[in-house]
């Protein structure tokens, strides 16, 4: 067990198609240090399904989540009886990917005597700013990844409130339904942004789904529609039309972007006048693409925010945020005596009192 004020924790994931653990630390003198932080990717089981298979993945995690686990405390260099507790994501996500991780966790648990934290997926990617840039609270998360894309207010650990949602796709999921329906190999959203630098962004005009509408709410069902109309327009396709369509695809995600999170941006400075420093927070796969990145930071920077977006690995799905997120409520007195008869949910809003969607029919972007 750790000395006093001092804290280890071992965090599983096993969302969605990446086997992850890691080991974070936490002392009072020294803050957060992750000491490992092990990602098995899933690309090559799935890429010839364009997708991501549920089926595959979970039998996936089943053959790998046991070595994961033990690369990830090796690389630490401790045991499981040196760590105070294991954190594993509970959900959203795959309910198949889900079942394995908290039933690894929960297993792990009961031979080493150690409490069980279940923690919600997206508290991972909120709490991930505290983890890397020891952020103040309240401040604004935009997580944009294949499956979400939310605009929370993060008042506290287990505190947040929903802003802006997306009405249909996640815009991940539009980088690679879009990747897919012009001929661009899995996984799309790494693929368009190739293309989309030798592309020219002004060559097809494209719908900016929702600019200018005082709803913050996002749209990109209609976008991924316009590509489709000016692929099939010009078809057979060039490898500079490619391009070009990948490139103006992209524009219009930064000009869009630029106009939903803009609205946010003027509400929390609004909410919370007092505030000298207010942040935004991307995380996801999307935060990742470098375009989507610099129209974010210019408009944070003409509204006087500062910008963080965590390194790429911490982006992504990744066990140290899930390690992280259980230190986080160890801390807060939040870890709940209940994760041992917990069940996975493929549906977990990280705000529960979010009103539904109108338009989608779904609570939360697939959460």
């Amino acid at each position: 067990m750790g000395k006093a004020g001092e804290l280890s924790v071992l965090g599983i994931e096993t969302s969605c198609d990446e086997t992850a653990a890691a080991v974070v630390s936490w002392s009072e003198a020294g803050g957060p240090s992750i000491r490992s932080n092990v990602v098995l990717s899933q690309i090559r089981e799935h890429e010839a399904f364009g997708g991501v298979v549920p089926e595959i993945a979970a039998r996936a995690h089943v053959e790998a989540l046991d070595g994961v686990v033990e690369a990830a405390l090796k690389d630490a260099g401790v045991s499981l009886g040196d760590v105070d507790a294991i954190a594993a994501t509970a959900g959203p996500g795959l309910i198949g990917g889900l079942i394995v991780g908290l039933m690894t966790a929960k297993a792990l648990a009961a031979a080493s005597g150690k409490p069980l934290i279940a923690v919600n997926h997206l508290e991972g990617h909120a709490l991930t700013g505290r983890l890397t840039d020891g952020l103040s609270f309240p401040y604004l998360l935009l997580l944009v990844s294949g499956g979400h894309t939310q605009i929370v207010l993060v008042r506290g650990v287990g505190d947040y409130e929903r802003w802006a949602t997306t009405i249909d796709d996640a815009l991940g999921e539009a980088f690679d339904k879009t990747a897919k329906l012009i001929g661009l190999p899995y996984p799309g959203g790494p693929n368009v942004e190739k293309a989309a630098v030798r592309g020219d962004g002004a060559r097809f005009a494209l719908p900016r789904p929702m600019k200018g509408e005082a709803r913050p709410d996002f749209s990109f069902s209609g976008l991924k529609t316009a590509v489709r109309q000016a692929a099939t327009a010009i078809a057979p396709l060039s490898a500079t039309d490619v391009d070009d369509l990948c490139a103006s695809f992209q524009e219009a995600i930064a000009e869009t972007l630029e106009d939903r999170v803009g609205r946010s941006l003027d509400r929390f400075r609004a909410a919370f006048p007092g505030i000298a420093g207010p942040v935004l927070v991307v995380a996801g796969g999307v935060a990742a693409n470098r375009a989507v990145r610099a129209r974010l930071e210019r408009t944070c920077a003409s509204r006087g925010f500062r910008f963080v977006a965590p390194p790429q690995v911490l982006c992504t799905d990744n066990g140290a945020m899930i390690a992280w997120a259980g230190i986080e409520r160890l801390r807060a007195g939040l870890a709940g005596a209940d994760a041992m008869t917990l069940a996975p949910r493929s549906r977990w809003p990280l705000d529960e009192y979010a009103g539904p969607l109108i338009g989608s029919g779904r609570r939360g972007a697939k959460a």
